[in-house]
């Protein structure tokens, strides 16, 4: 570890917090405001979208109507993505005419893509055309990305709304979220951070494949291709993915140091964001700095694990004739070093991003463990844009019931009483990301078409497959790169699995919603437990923690954990 590491690292964080406050009034003021900002130039393209689809704004939605708009939709775009890859041969925008995608590699990304996951079992380049890349994938992004944002949107209004008697329990409407977070908040930022990236060397043209002779005389093929608009977006919208197969690492996609520490800082900037907005929506803005941080401690954590172990030479090198000065820098790009794919990988899997800089399959064990708890922590560290933080509510919500039974008291939440029912839905999301995890994981580790792919056996493999399915099921869409995911039982398996890991998750967060926003608010007392201060920080992360701790240790210690001490001893598998 080095102090310009360091400098880098708290740099980051340091702006970070800085756009967190200005951008949570934005976008308060975009969702919850009585007229949006820049109304003369965004009003008149959502008014149009309105009228183009038979919106009607002013209509309000319950739990159930918002879930069904979500689902629906959701399922349309999904056939329609599949439609796109599977007919690409004879569609415009494809000077490579690449042949139609496989059924079943076109399920697992449509149901990748539709998920906000980004899961890539291909290589883009090699496999979807510019077509298929804009209109079926990057089309994609913005439309999960600001689902999210809606349900997010909704579980808020659950818990901060007060409703008068009798009211309608509404907790917002899904098109309207949907389009203001597309219009206001996606669309004009991805086009500015766009045309930034193409001014620091990121590809952005339709031109056809480049061939070129090398010095040694030999023959390469360049790719091209409009990476810098889906690179945008890919960031913003916390989707991940890549246009190229070795995704941010590729110096057409990364670009300069400059392009890279913007792409980073566009992983946690919305999500960040809008921890302050809940604040404002609370009406006490010390609600959303609780949860940020109690993000922020979660985060350095991961960070400083990562950094520590990975700026260690690789044990199983030390008896090779290999300068190790510098760490561990298999699978890194030079240009960024330790410290910036370390911060990068932290922050894509705080995030359920899973864009990548450097390959998470080549850290040192335990530094490679820091990704896979915090996609199996259930990636509510800042989290995915919307994802994130109704992920970290479900867990305010366990936080508060479980002191709740320490103090013999029924549990309230911003006066607002937590109930059975409310609990029982809690405890279904929680229950439901392990089950697909490790139920996936076992079956593939002991059938011959789950191990026929794997590259590497021993822990190392076991923590590929659990990195496969925990990528999947937490929607992130990063992978420990060992694993050949490209099989009929991947795809379909990994499909299915990015399925339920949205829509199983999100259909218990609607049903918290719609629960809690009827409920009167009753005052304070001094029986009530402040959720706005350290001490619920603190419990915050304990509860964090220890749910995953409990869920996932043993199948941690049998994989990057065994690895580690293997490793000490000089073997590897």
């Amino acid at each position: 570890m080095t102090a310009i590491g360091w400098i880098q690292i708290l740099l980051y964080a340091l702006l970070i917090f800085a756009v967190t406050k200005p951008l949570g009034i934005y976008m308060f003021r975009v969702f919850e405001g009585s007229r949006q900002p820049l109304r003369r130039f965004f009003g008149p393209i959502e008014s149009g979208i309105y009228r183009l689809c038979g919106v009607d704004p002013e209509e309000q939605h319950d739990w159930q109507q918002y879930s069904t708009a979500l689902l629906v939709f959701s399922a349309i775009t999904l056939l329609v993505t599949y439609g796109i890859e599977r007919l690409q041969h004879i569609l415009p925008l494809n000077p490579q005419q690449l042949p139609p995608v496989p059924a079943d590699l076109a399920f697992g990304t449509a149901a990748s893509f539709t998920t906000n996951t980004n899961w890539q079992a291909y290589g883009g380049e090699t496999t979807m055309s510019y077509l298929t890349q804009m209109a079926g994938l990057a089309w994609h992004n913005f439309i999960s990305a600001a689902a999210g944002i809606g349900v997010m949107l909704a579980i808020a209004r659950g818990l901060t709304y007060r409703l008068q008697p009798n009211a309608p329990k509404a907790i917002g409407n899904f098109w309207v979220d949907l389009i203001r977070a597309t219009v206001y908040l996606l669309l004009p930022f991805s086009i500015v951070m766009a045309l930034v990236l193409v001014w620091q060397g990121v590809l952005q043209n339709f031109s056809s494949y480049v061939e070129l002779t090398t010095l040694e005389g030999a023959k390469q093929i360049l790719a091209m291709g409009p990476a810098a608009s889906q690179v945008a977006i890919k960031q913003l919208g916390t989707n991940g993915g890549g246009f190229f197969n070795v995704n941010s690492a590729h110096p057409f996609e990364g670009g300069t140091p400059l392009a890279n520490f913007i792409e980073m800082l566009a992983i946690l900037a919305i999500p960040a964001a809008q921890v302050y907005m809940y604040g404002l929506m609370a009406r006490d803005t010390k609600q959303g700095w609780a949860l940020l941080g109690a993000m922020a401690v979660l985060f350095f954590m991961g960070v400083g694990t990562a950094y520590y172990f990975e700026a260690k030479p690789n044990p199983v090198m030390q008896h090779l004739a290999v300068d190790q000065t510098a760490g561990n820098m298999e699978g890194k790009e030079v240009r960024y070093g330790i410290a910036n794919s370390v911060t990068w990988a932290t922050a894509t899997t705080d995030a359920s991003n899973g864009s990548v800089n450097s390959m998470h399959d080549s850290y040192n064990s335990l530094a490679g463990l820091v990704p896979l708890v915090n996609i199996q922590l259930g990636e509510v560290i800042f989290g995915g844009v919307g994802a994130g933080l109704y992920g970290m509510l479900i867990f305010v919500l366990l936080a508060v019931f479980i002191a709740g039974l320490m103090v013999g008291r029924t549990p309230e939440y911003l006066g607002k009483k937590i109930e059975a029912r409310e609990m029982k839905l809690v405890m279904l999301y929680v229950l439901i990301f392990p089950l697909l995890i490790l139920a996936f994981s076992a079956w593939s580790a002991v059938v011959p078409y789950g191990l026929s792919s794997l590259n590497n056996n021993g822990p190392h493999g076991l923590s590929e497959i659990l990195y496969a399915y925990s990528s999947a099921a937490g929607n992130n869409g990063s992978a420990f790169a060992g694993l050949n995911a490209n099989t009929p039982w991947y795809n379909v398996t990994q499909g299915l699995t990015m399925l339920a890991g949205r829509f199983l998750m999100i259909i218990p967060v609607l049903a918290v919603a719609g629960s809690m926003v009827g409920k009167k608010a009753v005052p304070e007392s001094l029986g009530t437990f402040p959720t706005n201060g350290t001490l619920f920080v603190v419990l915050l992360v304990g509860v964090v923690v220890i749910v995953g701790a409990l869920t996932f240790f043993p199948a941690l210690a049998l994989g990057p954990i065994v690895e580690h001490f293997v490793a000490l001893a000089g073997k590897v598998y």
